[in-house]
């Protein structure tokens, strides 16, 4: 297989260097902790980063979105609204500590959630929207945020497409409750296949996050690398080291060699996105011309990082539907095309749930013809005009 077409069959993810592989082998040679100092100074660059108060490091985007659902009191008897489109992991993390979860049908043009149709799904039971910053653009959060300040409910951002993203100037997370990351191997930055952040300004908060993330674990009079510590607490004739467990909770930490590589990819990210970017800009020109073809809308106020360039196909106008064009894509191109997502209301676990297809006709409509062209920072300007001239050779 020719570069080009390599290039074009791994499709998403970052890129990683020596400075990574520099990083790998020390934290190997301290033995690599897990929680340690590296973790500890990853999470003080993310915060700062992202403009947040405090920054915990967890095993994946899952756990963050999780830890969230449950550091807010998440449960039976409460209500999360969230969007279809989207990895099963966000509606999930609130299914899983029992709560009732709703979709919301999506925005036609940018793919989030519409916060119109937010408004009339709000109950008084509704405890949590989750709006995902889908494909690395951010959703209308004020819109979402003065709807959350009327009726009380908490907004968990599900950022993990949106790493480094901006909503009027804001970094995408650093807006909600908190914000939920993803590091997994085709995100904007990866820490070795797998990782995840959760960021915040109320410290309580953090605080019952910091608690559930490490097994409920605190311990009093010694500094210790990833549990809670309260120097302030010793238990009667305990005057150097106690270890108690508030409740009982959860592993989902991040080791130091995974951090040690994050410190490094969020060093590189705005390069990173910005050559993301500049990649989506020419497709964008490339294809401009192509009929039945609908490209990619950055909205105004947002710094869209390309986590995914979204493309639905007309299929009466461009002569070809969804699924031949992916087919035909791979098999005659060498080229592989996304299919980024099936709407969670047509899956076995939510029609288990009582959903139908149909029930959210922008979603369905959408998700009939959607594909993800490849994207990613490694990208040469020769492959993405082979990208370019490959979609326009099979247009009928």
């Amino acid at each position: 297989m020719s570069e080009i077409k390599y290039d074009l069959q791994i499709q998403f993810g970052t890129e990683y260097g020596p400075e990574e592989e520099k990083a790998i082998v020390e934290t190997l040679r301290k033995n690599a902790p897990t929680s340690g100092n590296a973790c500890i100074q990853f999470e003080k660059d993310f915060a700062e980063y992202c403009g947040t108060k405090f920054a915990r490091a967890t095993s994946n985007g899952t756990a963050s979105l999780f830890l969230s659902m449950l550091a807010l009191g998440v449960g039976p008897g409460d209500r999360v609204l969230t969007t279809p489109v989207t990895w099963i992991a966000t509606a999930a993390a609130a299914t899983t500590l029992g709560a009732e979860v709703d979709f919301v049908d999506i925005d036609p043009v940018t793919y989030n959630i519409d916060p119109e149709k937010l408004k009339d799904k709000i109950t008084p039971n509704t405890k949590v929207v989750a709006p995902v910053h889908l494909y690395g653009q951010c959703c209308d959060m004020d819109a979402i945020m003065g709807l959350a300040e009327k009726h009380g409910f908490a907004v968990v951002e599900d950022a993990c497409h949106t790493v480094g993203g901006e909503y009027k100037g804001r970094k995408a997370g650093a807006i909600g409750a908190t914000g939920c990351f993803s590091f997994h191997e085709q995100k904007n930055m990866s820490t070795l296949g797998e990782g995840g952040m959760i960021v915040t300004d109320d410290a309580a908060l953090f605080e019952k996050i910091a608690l559930y993330r490490s097994h409920c674990t605190r311990v009093y009079g010694k500094s210790t690398k990833y549990c809670s510590l309260d120097e302030t607490k010793f238990p009667k004739g305990k005057r150097f080291w106690w270890q108690d467990f508030d409740d009982t909770g959860y592993n989902f930490r991040m080791t130091d060699i995974q951090a040690a590589v994050g410190i490094i990819q969020l060093k590189k990210l705005d390069e990173l996105n910005q050559r993301r970017i500049d990649n989506a800009a020419y497709l964008t020109a490339g294809l401009s011309d192509v009929p039945g073809l609908t490209l990619p809308k950055v909205m105004p106020d947002c710094k869209h990082v390309f986590h995914l360039y979204p493309v639905q196909i007309d299929a009466d106008v461009y002569g070809m539907n969804k699924e031949d064009f992916v087919y035909t894509m791979l098999n005659e191109r060498g080229i592989k095309v996304g299919t980024h997502y099936i709407p969670l209301h047509w899956t076995t676990a939510f029609q288990k749930r009582g959903f139908r297809k149909g029930q959210f006709p922008v979603a369905d409509s959408v998700a009939e013809r959607i594909v993800t062209l490849p994207i990613n920072p490694r990208q040469t300007r020769e492959a993405l005009d082979y990208l370019i001239e490959s979609i326009k050779a099979l247009k009928k």
